[in-house]
């Protein structure tokens, strides 16, 4: 944490516990403790870079506090949040980039690695101010939560929802911890190779009505680019247990600062329009959602202009190899690729089905199959690519082992745009209420 966050959060700290800790405080206070048993194999079926596999296991701790809030007008609250993983299998053979373990001196997966992340919080009427530790969960920015331990933010969020049915949102973010990483970096873009100091953003979501719901968000990394993000999310009751929702998405990204001049370190890779290494970017999607009992058919289209790719907050460019690893708000980003190449245009399907009602609660499954085509390329010719996921989740409803998860996730993805890929991750999770 950075020493200006981790001097507010004590500040609000020591303003709780002085002779403030009043019951609200104690009383709303919660705490678990989560465990994470994950294993991640991932298998390059061609090309010619080595090392081919990535297969790693290993096992993680949350440990996750929250306090409640002080009596009076304005509740104050410290929150906590201590992560460790300890690595029960690999080998430098099979350990690529610290995609899950971050990497030693010799690039070999480190026995155990930890963080702690300490936020302190305001609260005045419906509005909530955080400063320290943040995990968002935005359009503009989701942190992401695909390995062992997730990716957390370093900054100031504000959320209000003074206003009936509108919830406002807004912060900066100066910092970023890697999933794969105990260390904090500034901030890039997909593509970048240099570091940013401060990513601002706004927005908010109107519910205007109980089936319809819209979304605005504005969002600038410095020195690299600007975003919009436009959201409508409609469903439509068509009897008990059937509905169809609509959900279309559009975010326009373009480049700012130093990525607008062209400046060296700053320009992003992959294709841009005349290899200029500049962000300029128009994605939109469409998904229909189809719910009828425990059945959910999902069709949906998404289109990627050519200017460059779609871009977001990412710093897997940086030198610190565990700093990558992001998130997308969009329903192409699975669990190999993320369908978003200069001028891809991409047609998925998915089916899932909760198999709780046929009296199997706990278990659900899901697959689904996207497909690309239209890449661009700097040869001037387009190239496509597909995936196909499975997922299988079941969690334990009563016993001993009750609340014990279990996940499967497989992944095939064929490319020509990267190379070929199978994935497969293996997931034990239990939480352990402490308070």
């Amino acid at each position: 944490m950075s020493s200006k966050y981790t001097v507010i959060t004590l500040a609000l700290g020591a303003m709780t516990l002085g002779g403030q800790a009043h019951a609200d405080f104690l009383r709303d206070s919660k705490a678990t403790l989560g465990l994470k048993n994950f294993y991640f194999n991932n298998d390059n079926r061609d090309g010619t870079a080595t090392p081919s596999k990535t297969e790693e296991w290993a096992q993680g701790f949350l440990l996750d506090f929250k306090s409640g809030y002080t009596d009076g007008t304005i509740g104050v609250g410290v929150d906590a949040l201590g992560l460790m993983g300890v690595t029960l299998d690999s080998g430098k053979g099979r350990h690529v980039g610290s995609s899950m373990i971050p990497s030693g001196s010799d690039d070999s997966a480190v026995d155990e690695w930890s963080r702690l992340g300490l936020t302190g919080k305001v609260r005045v009427s419906k509005t909530e101010l955080h400063l320290g530790t943040l995990m968002p969960k935005l359009p503009i920015l989701v942190s992401n939560d695909g390995r062992l331990l997730p990716q957390t933010f370093e900054g100031g969020q504000i959320t209000s929802s003074e206003f009936k049915d509108l919830t406002l949102t807004g912060g900066r973010i100066e910092h970023a911890t890697g999933r794969g990483s105990s260390d904090q970096t500034g901030l890039s873009a997909t593509g970048g190779t240099r570091e940013s100091n401060a990513f601002d953003f706004a927005g908010g979501d109107w519910k205007i009505s109980r089936d319809l719901t819209a979304q605005y968000y504005y969002a600038h990394l410095d020195d690299y680019y600007t975003q919009q993000f436009f959201g409508l999310l409609h469903t439509l009751t068509i009897a008990d247990n059937q509905s169809l929702k609509t959900d279309l998405r559009y975010f326009r990204t373009d480049s700012s600062g130093k990525n607008g001049s062209g400046t060296s370190g700053y320009r992003i890779s992959g294709y841009t329009d005349g290899n200029d290494g500049e962000i300029d970017n128009r994605t939109w999607s469409a998904a229909l959602i189809y719910s009828l009992g425990g059945h959910a058919f999902t069709a949906g289209y998404q289109s990627v202009s050519s200017g460059s790719g779609f871009t977001q907050l990412n710093q897997g460019g940086l030198p610190d190899k565990g700093a990558g690893g992001v998130s997308l708000y969009l329903y192409t980003d699975r669990l190999i690729q993320t369908f978003t190449r200069a001028g891809e245009r991409t047609a998925f399907g998915q089916y899932a089905y909760d198999f709780a009602a046929v009296g199997l609660p706990g278990l659900k499954a899901s697959v689904i199959y996207l497909s690309g085509d239209n890449i661009k390329t700097t040869t001037g010719g387009t190239q496509k690519e597909w995936e196909r996921d499975f997922s299988l989740d079941y969690t334990i409803q009563s016993g001993a082992l009750k609340g014990v998860g279990f996940g499967w996730r497989n992944g095939k993805s064929n490319s020509e745009a990267s190379r070929n890929q199978d994935q497969n991750r293996l997931i034990v999770s239990y939480s352990i209420p402490l308070l």
